[in-house]
């Protein structure tokens, strides 16, 4: 191409061919439809994020103007419940009749006003975890608001009866002088008895608002609560006031039919007459000791009389066994049973359960002679410590002076000491295993149980005779002697027996719909070992997936004291174990020998014979199965033996674990 041919564009021409350039001062052009689509998003998702902050911002501000204030509120309002209480507590120690009821008083309106502040926060029971605990503090609300209530009837029904209870104050000084001059403790129970009738629609109420103390203090979940904080072991101490107000309830329940039959038992409409069993406690036996002694006892309109007193051995040499005795006594015992293996008076308490045993021993009394008695009751040497720790000294003429000062020589209390010398410090009594017939008996041996009389009649007489000031301690001591099972009753009328019964100082083995436990342990050496041994129980309880529960049993007993061939001596035990019908022993361990499983009482036996040696420790370890599966809890009761200490009780149920000391029976439930 020459250059002739080559056209420049006229760049006036309206036929531009090549693009156009803005400059930034031009302005931008309209953007088109998908890059506005993409932008679009962008600006609803910074409102719709926006939105929710600010409703996220709103929702928890009013979720601190729902919660935060009324927390607030029922904290404050809680310290002041707080305060109210322990004054409360503090009225109480003080045994100040007229503080201890202005003080419920203020301590129900810091209540009144708690609640109310409660009610607005209770909405938030529906709230996951947080819940749980506002749930937990309305059941404690509820249970303490009844309690109230039944804090000031029993205010009402006690008034009368202040002296008694050691209270004091213008209303409490009122009540003595109601008492018409009354100066003595008989003319103080002749009070209360005649006064009788009128409390038992008062105790009525009161149980009712105890049971809704149980029910709502019952729905408190322990397990959720730290086994401690800041020291204090809050969990046990959650489960403990559930178990203490359950014991509570049930002693108001099943306490109204002996309340009932009060005026029977105390001779009121006509005399009774009981037999007085001395159980010896320092040589077991399984009802709560070895049958030592006995006193016919008169009681007419409550003034109690001992008429006659003997060794049990005068009693049983007139008896003509009939009855064939249990195979641990003729193996053991051996003595008159080389020649006859017909059971002895004195060892018929065999049987764990008091009632069955002494059913037996009445028979055998109406054979030798003794009849027409309302009943037996039994009492062990505990029961002389308690009342002898509150009257203090005591002589019984004819046989010297009697304390619970501690006697080194025994390293007991010097009555204890001085009942064990008498009976049988000369030496003991010696069959002829051909004849049967005794060969050897200590000089006093009879005589040596004469005592009983005498002594009963000297504490009685101490015990009526008390000062006001001695009166609670004095009730206090009776009333332990009794719950503590060392005291046990057995009544010819059916209707006082079911009474005493279902009030647990029957001595009957229970059936129970759960985990069931009765050690029992009888001395068969004739020596007072049991002076000086403890004993110690764990049970260590496997759930399985399923729910079957198998269980490890160990008691472990001790006796840190040296052998002196009189009290303390090698301790030949029979042990029982009573556990579920239908358990099944796996093994067993530090048994000399051994029974094979059986039923008795309702219940399956593991049993079996071993000794416990002075300064030594002996351990005996049953595993077994239950019969039933458990699901959501685990209940177990255990019931005490008459006549034993209070020994420790541990229960390992995978991670929880509950210690106590066996006083009475014990119901223990333990969530899963």
């Amino acid at each position: 191409m020459t250059a002739d041919e080559i056209k420049i564009p006229n760049l006036s021409s309206n036929s531009v061919l090549i693009p156009k350039i803005e400059t930034a001062e031009t302005e931008p052009q309209t953007l088109s439809q998908p890059q506005q689509k993409m932008d679009q998003p962008n600006k609803k998702s910074n409102g719709l994020f926006l939105k929710i902050a600010v409703g996220f911002m709103a929702f928890i501000l009013i979720l601190l103007v729902a919660v935060g204030i009324p927390a607030f509120l029922t904290y404050q309002k809680g310290m002041a419940l707080y305060g109210s209480v322990k004054k409360l507590e503090a009225a109480a120690k003080s045994q100040d009749l007229s503080q201890i009821k202005t003080q419920i008083t203020a301590t129900s309106k810091s209540l009144a006003d708690f609640k109310t502040s409660y009610t607005l926060l209770s909405w938030t029971r529906i709230i996951p975890y947080f819940g749980g605990y506002v749930s937990d503090l309305g059941h404690a609300v509820n249970a303490a608001q009844a309690g109230m209530d039944a804090g000031n009837t029993v205010i009402t029904v006690i008034e009368p009866y202040s002296d008694l209870l050691g209270l004091k104050g213008e209303s409490g000084q009122q009540a003595v002088q109601a008492l018409d001059g009354a100066k003595t403790a008989q003319d103080r129970i002749d009070f209360i008895v005649k006064s009788l009738p009128s409390l038992l629609p008062q105790i009525d109420t009161i149980s009712g608002k105890m049971k809704t103390v149980e029910s709502e203090i019952s729905k408190i979940d322990a397990e959720r609560y730290p086994v401690q904080f800041k020291g204090i072991p809050l969990r046990n101490d959650i489960k403990s006031v559930q178990d203490l107000i359950g014991q509570a309830s049930n002693l108001l329940v099943n306490g109204k039919p002996v309340i009932e039959n009060a005026p029977y038992l105390l001779g009121m409409d006509s005399p009774r007459t009981y037999f007085v069993l001395f159980q010896n406690d320092k040589e077991l036996r399984p009802t709560g000791g070895f049958m030592t002694a006995y006193a016919i006892m008169t009681v007419n309109k409550a003034k109690f009389t001992p008429t006659v007193s003997d060794d049990i051995y005068n009693l049983d040499a007139r008896y003509r066994p009939s009855i064939p005795a249990p195979d641990p006594i003729v193996k053991y015992i051996k003595g008159p049973y080389v020649l006859s293996q017909k059971l002895r008076l004195r060892d018929m308490n065999w049987s764990p359960d008091f009632a069955q045993s002494m059913q037996m021993v009445s028979g055998a009394l109406s054979e030798v002679g003794i009849k027409n008695i309302d009943g037996i009751i039994a009492v062990d040497t505990k029961v002389l410590d308690n009342l002898l720790s509150v009257i203090g000294p005591i002589g019984v003429p004819g046989f010297g002076n009697f304390s619970t000062a501690i006697d080194p020589e025994c390293n007991c209390s010097q009555v204890i000491h001085a009942l064990e010398a008498y009976a049988d410090v000369e030496g003991p009594i010696i069959w002829d295993p051909l004849t049967g017939k005794i060969i050897q008996r200590p000089a006093n041996s009879e005589n040596r149980k004469k005592i009983i009389g005498p002594l009963m009649n000297s504490i009685l007489a101490n015990a009526m005779g008390q000062p006001k000031d001695k009166l609670a301690a004095l009730f206090s001591a009776a009333f332990n002697s009794v719950m503590e099972k060392d005291v046990l009753f057995y009544l010819n009328d059916s209707t006082v027996q079911k009474a005493v019964t279902e009030f647990g100082i029957g001595g009957v083995i229970k059936d129970y719909n759960g985990d069931y436990l009765h050690i029992n342990d009888a001395n068969l050496g004739g020596r007072k070992s049991n002076l000086y041994s403890t004993e110690d129980v764990e049970q260590d309880v496997k759930i399985a997936g399923d729910g079957s529960v198998t269980k490890t049993l160990t008691i472990t007993y001790k006796n840190p004291e040296k052998q002196d061939g009189w009290l303390n001596s090698v301790l030949p035990t029979w042990v029982r174990v009573y556990v579920p019908e239908g358990s099944t022993l796996i093994a067993v361990d530090g048994l000399e020998a051994k029974q094979d499983p059986y039923e008795d009482l309702g219940k399956t036996v593991f049993a079996g014979y071993f000794q416990l040696r002075p300064e030594g420790v002996a351990k005996v370890t049953f595993q077994y199965k239950l019969p039933f599966k458990v699901k959501g809890q685990y209940k177990l009761l255990v019931q005490k033996q008459p006549g034993t200490k209070d020994y420790l009780y541990t229960i390992n149920v995978g991670k929880n674990q509950q210690e106590f000391y066996l006083k009475t029976d014990k119901e223990v439930t333990i969530g899963l």
